[in-house]
């Protein structure tokens, strides 16, 4: 099989994964249930599920044809800082909760991350043209808008996580309104920098495989918030219903 033909067929199975999130609800965080099958710890998951994504693309960064060729080494700084925090970071900061996470879902993020790592790790090592991402493409309006749009998406995921994180004081529990910041406006603003960043670095990147990504990330992350918007009307008294799911006075 090709790498196109399999790129485009991962793209063809992120539209029907889109579809069916919307009826079936990822179990872990505020949506944990113990109906799925054995669990695990939710801070060794996040580790486990997000490892792949970090690994795969430093491998190709440091052994790969090309990868310091051209400036194609930059994309892959870019996923890896945003995989550092991910996998090592992130989940040392959030809080110690008897909320498990179904092993079954942190295996599919394993080959979910697995694939997009592998397509785009691959693509920018071994197959972009040197050309490509050369002197021109650092001085494009293409690299530079897709740059400030990862910062910007990257900066509006790192605060609202701050905010979450931070969100009950020592020995608090349950789940308290988050408050300020694009909280004001919609119900997951982590999850709307997520897709902000990498559209950005689809835009700065212009390839297949981070086109493929980035429509990954809309599908699983548009109904995400759509579950969070939903739960946090259901579950806490006065939900502002004014805010909006994901995008800021759209949806």
């Amino acid at each position: 099989m090709s790498f196109q033909l399999i790129a485009y067929t991962w793209l063809a199975i992120a539209v029907i994964v889109h579809f069916t999130m919307f009826r079936v609800t990822a179990p872990f965080g505020r949506h944990t249930t113990d109906s799925w099958g054995p669990t695990m710890d939710n801070r060794l998951a996040w580790f486990v599920m997000e490892s792949p994504s970090l690994l795969i693309m430093a491998y190709f960064l440091f052994f790969g044809k090309n990868s310091f060729e051209s400036y194609a080494w930059v994309l892959f700084m870019l996923w890896i800082g945003h995989y550092v925090n991910r996998t090592l970071i992130y989940p040392l900061r959030i809080k110690p909760t008897p909320k498990r996470m179904p092993v079954v879902i942190a295996a599919s993020a394993v080959c979910f991350n697995l694939v997009n790592a592998g397509l785009n790790g691959y693509y920018l090592a071994e197959l972009a043209p040197v050309e490509k991402y050369g002197s021109a493409w650092l001085a494009s309006p293409q690299f530079w808008l897709g740059g400030l749009l990862f910062v910007v998406g990257l900066y509006i995921n790192l605060r609202s996580d701050h905010i979450l994180i931070h969100l009950r004081k020592p020995g608090e529990t349950g789940y308290k309104l988050p408050q300020g910041f694009l909280f004001k406006y919609v119900a997951s603003p982590n999850l709307f920098g997520e897709i902000v960043e990498w559209s950005g670095f689809a835009l700065m990147a212009w390839n297949l495989p981070a086109l493929t990504f980035m429509v990954w990330t809309l599908a699983n992350l548009v109904p995400r918030a759509k579950n969070h918007y939903d739960w946090n009307l259901k579950n806490i008294p006065g939900y502002p219903k004014e805010r909006k799911v994901v995008f800021p006075f759209l949806y």
